[in-house]
């Protein structure tokens, strides 16, 4: 099919710096839980500040043509138009005009470099109808434009003293908000403007439900899951949004079992928590809640998964006669969990202790599911952490479940005797995403290896955590080295300085042994003075940041 481009409003880049909207064709419908539509609804765009109301056949649309990203300019360096496909130009630099054309995932799908003047027709390099990304530098100006297979593009590049303003995500992402008299008002986090919709509201006094059926990208949307972080959306107008992760301190996502009773059904208890079973894969898997003696089924709570070592099992992180491994419940988060933020959950590998792979991925991921549609709980906010083979098992859920965990703390992680994710695009291949990481270890440990870590295992994580380009694609920051310990006392923490800082990566070492209860010196007092490790403080602040 002929490709043709949009129209995009011509805009001489001269002047002071300015950013305008990314074009977009926003439109759905609203029904009520029987599939009526609703009529009047107030449907808004709260970062475009954009309102409408649906009409009798409960359906809406925003539409925007865009506007161009300027630069500041002091003289004009040439000309670049794309009409029908054509992409024409013009410039007085003896340098080339550089092309680089990118699809809405952040590949790149053309790059050309040109002389003089002349043109080139598009519709030979791009295969499909959609959305794209143009990067153009003609001498020292640089313009980024987003444009779709249809229409015209025309812009005047001119010299530039300043810098391009381009995020991806920040450009084509809003939080969208549905009110309606007589149901409860819906929040949808939305990446990706060029969707179609299919909004559901529930009753007053239900939990609201989103559904969609989209024509376009949305990266961030959460996987294998009725509790999606669209879901009853808590909103903070103005809030920075991105093609993946969260803002810094953003607004909690409620899940689905806000409001809610769990249906849950508990095989035992034990001191400290409840027994629960869930069938994967055949399988009846185990794992235990804690959940805080104030529990509120409308408060969003943050949920933290305390994966067990070899040799014990998880129900040693519920409770357990204090030693070296087991000083207090879920590696020491819960004593410091003063307020009742969080739930607790401690799932349960195999018999003999380990973690087998893919299966308990699986099994992990749908116990989130369980959660979040049983419990009131921030989808955003979801921490891991374990020590040594469940350290290992928590380091290998950061490479394939990034899109649910929101940072994960592992205390003497290796790289061995652990099954991990092997790159592509399944729901358990490993993802090319960053997340937010923190590791404990002994520089003396005899048993996973104190330099295969943090030549392995650490870098691993910065390869893809560095900060995000204006192509929207994390680089690679493990040219990076880490502060460590000297000596035999005390403890080093290094935080990572060329990373996102949505996505931070602390190591902490230490001159100990095969232990993550880390201590400065002498011999710990396990029980009372537990608190003689200051690993659960640090980490507690490092989940605490977001």
């Amino acid at each position: 099919m002929k490709n043709q481009f949009s129209k995009i409003l011509p805009v001489l880049l001269a002047g002071t710096l300015s950013a305008g909207a990314w074009a977009y064709n926003l439109s759905g419908t609203v029904k009520d839980e029987a599939g009526t539509p609703i009529k009047d609804a107030a449907v808004s765009l709260v970062k475009h500040k954009q309102s409408t109301l649906t009409d009798a056949q409960g359906h809406f649309s925003f539409s925007d043509n865009g506007s161009i990203i300027g630069l500041t300019a002091t003289k004009s360096a040439g000309f670049i138009s794309i009409k029908d496909g054509v992409l024409q130009f013009a410039q007085s630099s003896s340098a080339p005009a550089q092309i680089r054309i990118f699809d809405v995932m952040g590949n790149q799908v053309i790059r050309k470099d040109l002389t003089g003047s002349g043109s080139i027709d598009l519709r030979h390099e791009v295969s499909s109808q959609g959305t794209y990304f143009a990067r153009v530098r003609v001498g020292n100006a640089e313009q980024t434009v987003r444009f779709t297979a249809e229409g015209t593009y025309n812009s005047t590049i001119s010299g530039k003293s300043g810098s391009a303003l381009f995020k991806f995500a920040n450009q084509n992402a809003d939080d969208l908000q549905v009110v309606a008299t007589g149901f409860d008002t819906l929040g949808i986090h939305l990446t990706n403007l060029d969707t179609v919709l299919a909004l559901t509201l529930k009753k007053a006094g239900t939990t609201p439900v989103a559904t969609s059926s989209s024509s376009g990208t949305n990266p961030a949307s959460s996987p294998a899951s009725s509790s999606s972080p669209a879901s009853s959306a808590q909103v903070n107008p103005g809030e920075q949004t991105f093609a993946f992760g969260y803002a810094l301190k953003n607004a909690p996502r409620k899940s689905a079992g806000c409001g809610k009773n769990s249906t849950l059904n508990s095989t035992g208890s034990v001191e400290n928590g409840k027994k629960y079973q869930i069938n994967v894969g055949g399988k009846n898997r185990t794992f235990f809640i804690t959940t805080p003696n104030n529990y509120d089924n409308t408060k969003a709570h943050k949920l933290l998964i305390a994966n067990h070592c070899m040799g014990s099992k998880a129900e040693d992180f519920v409770h357990h006669n204090p030693d070296y491994d087991h000083p207090t419940p879920y590696y020491g988060q819960q004593k410091l969990d003063k307020n009742g933020d969080y739930i607790f959950v401690a799932p349960q590998g195999n018999d003999n202790g380990t973690w087998n792979g893919k299966e308990d991925h699986q099994f992990v991921d749908e116990m989130i599911t369980a959660m979040f549609d049983n419990y009131c709980i921030d989808t955003t906010r979801v921490f891991a952490t374990g020590f040594s083979f469940g350290a290992m098992f928590t380091n290998s859920l950061a490479q394939d479940l990034q899109e649910r965990l929101r940072a994960v703390a592992v205390y003497a992680t290796a790289d061995y005797n652990i099954w991990l994710p092997s790159a592509g695009s399944g729901r358990y291949d490993a993802k090319n995403l960053p997340i937010a990481w923190m590791g404990v270890h002994g520089k003396n440990d005899q048993t996973c290896n104190y330099n295969t870590a943090k030549t392995s295992a650490l870098p691993r994580i910065l390869k893809r955590n560095g900060k995000a380009g204006a192509d929207g694609k994390f680089t690679d920051a493990s040219g990076e080295k880490p502060t460590e310990v000297q000596g035999n006392t005390g403890h080093v923490c290094y935080d990572f300085t060329t990373v996102d800082e949505r996505f931070p990566v602390k190591w902490c070492s230490w001159p100990g042994g095969h232990q993550w209860t880390a201590h400065d010196n002498g011999s710990m007092n396990v029980g009372a003075g537990w608190q003689e490790t200051w690993v659960p403080e640090e980490v507690h602040k490092f989940f605490e940041q977001f």
